[in-house]
């Protein structure tokens, strides 16, 4: 998992509410067994007509926003079905945080664990930041992990709470296999012993 520490991106503004993940990432393209190429489809009822053309009007088909990298939405982003598939999607659109008032439990748990930053703020403070990403060309934010703040070029600077074993984790760029990772000699010298009591438990 990539480490996430200091992160400066420029900023989507989707302040709709209740976004739910079959909208983030549609049921039929849940096919795929890899983690990658799902970006390809985020959003698309929303984003493409049914050629497969860009809608007229959608956030993320304006060149203003081409190359986003932080998404700001409505309160309780990424509602609905336990898909994991909805982080793996922004995150392969090229994504590294969502900032929401409110986030659909299992879409926020998710995310950490995949590197996707969800980021709780008051709703007063979002629609600052979607009115400013919607007036000002290239407006980008600072997100540090580190220091728990979202800070712009503006005079906006706010701080956010995030779970500190999960910062960890970021920070550091460890998902499950990497936590598990940091015990590999223990768990080789337990293999080890395993094998060796086992050989003699059959002998």
């Amino acid at each position: 998992m990539e480490k996430f520490t200091t992160f400066e991106g420029a900023v989507a503004p989707l302040f709709q509410t209740n976004i739910d993940t079959d909208q983030i990432i549609p049921k039929q393209f849940l096919t795929r067994i890899e983690r990658t190429g799902y970006g390809a489809f985020l959003f698309n009822d929303w984003r493409l007509n049914p050629d497969g053309s860009p809608k007229a009007g959608f956030v993320l088909n304006d060149d203003r926003y081409a190359g986003a990298s932080i998404l700001v939405a409505g309160a309780n982003f990424g509602c609905g079905s336990s898909r994991e598939h909805a982080p793996w999607s922004l995150m392969d659109y090229g994504f590294r945080a969502v900032i929401a008032p409110s986030f659909g439990d299992i879409f926020f748990n998710n995310s950490l664990k995949n590197g996707l930053v969800p980021i709780r703020l008051d709703e007063a403070t979002v629609e600052t930041i979607v009115e400013r990403a919607k007036t000002r060309d290239n407006y980008l934010l600072t997100i540090d992990l580190k220091k728990q703040t979202v800070t712009d070029r503006n005079g906006l600077a706010v701080t956010f709470e995030i779970d500190e074993f999960r910062r960890y984790c970021l920070i550091n760029g460890l998902d499950d296999i990497g936590l598990t990772l940091q015990h590999e000699q223990k768990i080789t010298e337990f293999e080890q012993r395993w094998v060796t009591s086992s050989r003699f438990a059959t002998n």
